[in-house]
């Protein structure tokens, strides 16, 4: 379906593509000459490509950190400009120009500690007819490797901030200068990184978008890769070690517990915080000696599931949730703590190569706190200036993610709450949040379980196909978030709720397996008890179960 096709069902009377005139040629020349009119010293155009209809752009094999080249793609210009931004630094963002243009712009975040531009998830958007933007944040990388930012403070203020900000900034002038016409809306989308992204953007930069979709935001820097040094530690005891063959094992019985705790046993566990597993079933009995727990590995396993808290009872980080145990092996694994925190403490905090996770305590939380590089934690919870002047937020985080403890999500909304609702604004009304059970990190759903996880989300759609926008045969602001934020930016339209999607073997070749409302907090989706369980339309959103 071709974006002009599904944009119709939004049903958005400002809602429309126009085959544009460009006012600027698809040419590295043209691009150059309206750069230097404009004073942009700092900006060198690398490239400006045309691509046909239902062609593919192929990613050049040095951007390592997105290598997936989006195929199926719109008549567009390709862009890309590298911009100084200081004497030691420089980053460089892509733009994809359609020529059936919604006239709208969408920036999408990155993952990690990469560097690199997303042109997957750049050419998601210029499927629905976005001018959509990526920057690759300063520097060239896989999102685990932080060497980069060693004695590098200009450097990470761009992957803190800034090269988003400016990539933004550049990006809207010139497509309104491409196009010949300002700008309508302009949006965001993010996951994880580009979830704290988002968030940051909102609290620095409320001007720079209308509507921010911020999925499992890696918000709180400062203390969550101290966070994942600190449950690395945890299981790196030979005596006291939980095998990465037991983590499966460990998932079966949150299941056969927790499963009930929202009044319906599907294999889902939706309500994770309020189930008082026993873990002690777990434990190794009489001559059974596999497929179970020591003492000393349920002592372990009592730490994954606490909430990190350090000298004087400090909290410092909340805890993963029972059900996200498919995905420990990136940071519980065999006790080597993974590299998202070891380089964050050698590089970022500039404690050098030969730091070691056995040197972790306390004191490393208290010089990231100290430090905060690139000033990215972004704990600005005021975000009042984007409220008044009309921004709308959605979001979300999986509650089966196994790489951002997802009540991170609950204590950031909380704090916002603390700052807003005092002062008579309504949350409700321009920031939800939704827990999504089931869903892992950003994408995706353990097998066990098999819950609904797709609503066309930043990093979502490029997971299933290179080719792929929107929810296939569900092309609407019930089941897409971004149609349902442009919706609400737009017609006033909040979603409630939004309808999550999973398919036999979890492609869009095979048939729908089942859907489900995702309520926004705190409300919960509940089984009317009437109806097919695997239907949306047989639950309803309640404050409890």
């Amino acid at each position: 379906m071709g974006p002009f096709r599904y944009l119709s069902h939004l049903a958005l009377s400002s809602t429309f593509l126009v085959l544009t005139e460009s006012k600027l040629s698809c040419t590295p020349d043209s691009f150059s000459t309206y750069l230097s009119s404009a004073g942009h010293d700092n900006a060198t155009v690398l490239q400006a490509v045309k691509i046909s209809n239902g062609d593919s752009f192929e990613v050049p094999a040095s951007d390592i950190a997105y290598p997936q080249s989006p195929t199926d793609l719109p008549e567009l210009c390709v862009v890309q400009l590298n911009v100084t931004s200081s004497a030691t630094s420089a980053y460089t963002f892509g733009l994809f120009l359609p020529t059936e243009w919604n006239e709208r712009f969408l920036a999408v975040g990155n993952g990690g500690f990469a560097g690199g531009i997303n042109w997957a998830d750049m050419g998601v958007g210029a499927r629905y007819g976005f001018a959509s933007m990526s920057t690759d944040t300063g520097h060239n990388s896989v999102l685990s490797d932080g060497s980069w930012a060693y004695n590098e403070p200009e450097r990470l203020i761009d992957w803190g901030y800034r090269a988003m900000h400016g990539s933004v900034v550049l990006a809207k002038e010139v497509t309104a200068q491409y196009y010949g016409e300002e700008l309508k809306y302009n949006y965001y989308s993010g996951c994880s990184t580009g979830g704290r992204q988002g968030l940051r953007s909102v609290e620095l930069y409320p001007d720079d978008f209308d509507g921010v979709i911020a999925g499992a935001p890696a918000w709180w820097t400062s203390h969550m890769q101290p966070w994942t040094v600190k449950i690395g530690t945890y299981n790196a005891e030979p005596t006291s070690q939980i095998p990465e063959s037991m983590f499966d094992v460990i998932g079966e019985e949150i299941i056969r517990q927790c499963d009930p705790q929202d009044g319906l046993v599907d294999r889902i566990v939706s309500a994770p915080q309020q189930c008082n597993v026993r873990l002690e079933t777990l434990l190794c009995q009489g001559t059974n000696a596999t497929q179970c727990l020591s003492p000393a590995q349920l002592g372990t396993l009592r730490q994954i599931y606490s909430d990190y808290v350090d000298v004087n009872q400090t909290f410092v980080f909340p805890h993963l949730l029972p059900g996200s145990e498919a995905e420990w092996a990136l940071l519980v694994n065999n006790g080597t703590s993974a590299a998202l925190g070891i380089d964050y403490v050698r590089y970022f905090l500039g404690l050098g190569k030969q730091w070691s996770q056995d040197q972790f305590d306390y004191s490393t939380v208290q010089l990231a706190d100290q430090l905060d590089p690139g000033n990215a934690t972004a704990d600005d919870f005021d975000i009042s200036p984007f409220h008044h002047k009309g921004g709308k937020l959605l979001m979300y985080h999986g509650m089966s993610d196994g790489w951002i403890p997802t009540d991170s999500s609950l204590y950031f909304y909380n704090h916002v709450a603390e700052q807003l609702v005092p002062r008579g604004i309504d949350l409700d009304s321009f920031y939800r949040f939704f827990y999504v059970p089931g869903m892992q990190h950003c994408t995706g759903t353990p097998q066990s379980m098999h819950a609904p996880w797709y609503f066309a989300g930043p990093n979502q759609a490029p997971t299933l196909s290179s080719s792929l926008h929107s929810v296939p045969e569900y092309m609407d602001a019930r089941h897409d978030i971004l149609l349902a934020l442009m919706q609400w930016v737009e017609n006033g339209t909040a979603p409630e709720p939004l309808i999550a999607t999973t398919w036999q073997n979890d492609t869009t070749q095979d048939t729908v397996y089942r859907q489900r409302p995702l309520c926004f907090y705190p409300q919960k989706a509940v089984y009317t008890g009437e109806g097919d369980a695997k239907q949306a339309k047989n639950w309803e959103c309640r404050s409890q179960y």
